[in-house]
């Protein structure tokens, strides 16, 4: 409203001034005398400002005039768009104050206003790469998914904007779900542009949820070639994958190829767990028993892990549990104090019913770190030395309302897997497990659960020679799961573990047995 008045005031203003100036001419007498040619011309002031003004024009339609001799000239000599140029400026300049304006509409959040701006700019500016592309991402801010899709697919014509529709193209599968189409347009993408590390990434993780190992060993390779990877994050990424393929071979019968992924993944990442796990395997299979003790060794040093144990007791299994104490002891020196290697040692000294040794292994880890398994350990200990049946009921019931412990928990979403894969089943992410314990645990005992038996399957027996220790005690994560049978205990007497547990009678004691009882249906 200001502004308009303004500028009235202003035009006001300068016509005034017009006037006052082109009467004070007039009234001036004559003040120029030119002489051409022999003749002399006498100019008053208000003829030379017209002359003066006449001039001008001359001089701009020169100019003009010179302006589209040089676009002819360009024309003549190949340039074809020279002539529309120079005719259209002035709509150049229109459109490219739409364009301005459609790109501060994008910035804004105003999708349907960044449409019209562009659509104008399209219809002023012969520049179809900004124009599609400002529509496109205007639709898919105003939620017009078809109208973006036209937009993209235009983009997809122009060889120069390709790449970037197929991108386009790209994420919106993606968004609705259809990641077999998505994974198509991922491989065009990166054919298109081989070092973009977006699409590599892109490719790598579809490639993965696929289960293409080789091909997405081979998007991996190409990561490294263009220096988007570490090379220490591509071997243990490569490992992954070979494991991956390792495992699908071996599912498959082909023996020799599984063996020989499953080796060269413990080559390329021996602090992978399942890598040295499987690799020993394949060698204990072969008849190198040397050969697989020399990688779980190697592995154990580097991340202690009860799967390690387990495939460590498979390359004799048929030994007494004193032998296969002596037998594990040079890998209990290589990490002595670690939690895995005294719940292993204490797991082994069960088996061969010291006791007394494996309370001195466990040592306080119990009470320093509880969870299911040093709990449940304990219980054992408590059971084998002849400790009250009420006791190995407590150390049960604590271990059933304990944390379970490290389990293969995705770091990306903190999904809980029962087993180590390539990928997480819950978000997709690749290489993102790890051996750790959860923030609030929801995995399945597992290990502690397979003791069960060893702990509450004699509560009857009159002494601690008639507990039931099996061979396979020492490694509890290979046993078969058996149920539990909790018999209920009487008496009026108070047992006190600790402020969190106690047990004050009979049906508090019931509840600590249907705890246990309920350990088997965590998942």
């Amino acid at each position: 409203m200001l502004w308009s008045m303004l500028k009235a005031l202003i035009f006001v203003a300068a016509t005034a001034l017009l006037a006052i100036g082109a009467t004070y001419l007039l009234e001036i007498g004559d003040v120029a005398l030119i002489t051409v040619a022999g003749r002399e011309f006498v100019l008053t002031p208000f003829v030379s400002v017209l002359l003066a003004l006449a001039a001008l024009v001359l001089v701009w339609v020169l100019m003009r005039l010179t302006g589209l001799v040089v676009a002819g000239i360009r024309f003549l000599n190949g340039d074809e768009t020279a002539l529309t140029r120079y005719f259209n400026r002035r709509s150049e300049k229109r459109g490219f104050e739409a364009l301005s304006d459609s790109i501060l509409a994008l910035a804004a959040g105003e999708g349907h206003l960044a449409i019209r701006k562009a659509e104008r700019a399209a219809k002023l500016l012969a520049r179809p790469e900004v124009t599609n592309l400002l529509i496109a991402q205007g639709a898919e801010m105003a939620g017009d998914k078809a109208r973006a899709t036209e937009a993209f697919k235009a983009l997809v014509q122009d060889e120069r904007t390709r790449f970037v529709g197929v991108r386009g193209l790209l994420q919106q599968k993606l968004a609705a779900g259809d990641t077999d189409t998505a994974l198509k347009l991922a491989e065009k993408a990166l054919a298109l542009r081989p070092k973009n590390a977006d699409m590599q990434d892109t490719l790598l993780r579809l490639q993965a949820q696929y289960e293409d190992w080789a091909g997405a060993r081979a998007t991996l390779n190409a990561k490294l070639r263009s220096g988007t990877l570490p090379r220490d994050v591509h071997k243990r990424r490569d490992a992954v994958l070979a494991l991956a393929d390792a495992r699908e071979a071996l599912a498959d019968g082909q023996i020799a190829r599984a063996t020989e992924l499953a080796k060269s993944a413990n080559r390329q990442s021996p602090s992978l767990v399942p890598a040295a796990v499987m690799a020993a395997r394949m060698s204990i299979a072969e008849g190198k028993a040397k050969q697989a003790a020399s990688v779980i060794q190697k592995a154990w040093g580097l991340a202690p892990h009860p799967d390690l144990a387990a495939a460590f007791a498979e390359i004799v299994p048929e030994e007494t549990p004193e032998a296969r104490i002596k037998r594990f002891r040079p890998l209990l020196k290589q990490r002595q104090g670690h939690r895995e290697a005294r719940l292993l040692e204490a797991e082994l000294q069960i088996a061969a019913k010291e006791f007394g040794e494996a309370r001195k292994a466990l040592g306080s880890l119990a009470q320093d770190e509880p969870d299911a398994r040093s709990l449940t350990v304990m219980a054992a200990i408590e059971r084998g030395e002849g400790g009250e049946d009420r006791l190995v009921r407590a150390w049960l019931a604590k271990a059933v309302t304990a944390s379970r412990g490290p389990q293969w928990l995705c770091e990306a979403c903190g999904h809980v897997h029962a087993e180590w894969r390539p990928t997480c089943t819950h978000c997709d992410g690749f290489d993102t497990l790890h051996w750790a314990v959860p923030p609030q645990s929801e995995a399945a005992l597992q290990g502690p659960e397979q003791m069960l038996p060893l702990i509450v399957g004699a509560l009857d027996a009159p002494s601690p020679a008639a507990v039931k220790t099996p061979e396979t005690v020492a490694t509890p994560q290979q046993s078969a799961p058996s149920e539990p049978v909790v018999e209920p205990v009487s008496g009026e007497d108070t047992l006190t573990l600790g402020p969190e547990f106690r047990i004050d009678d009979e049906e508090d004691a019931s509840k600590g047995a249907d705890a246990v009882q309920a350990a088997r249906g965590v998942n």
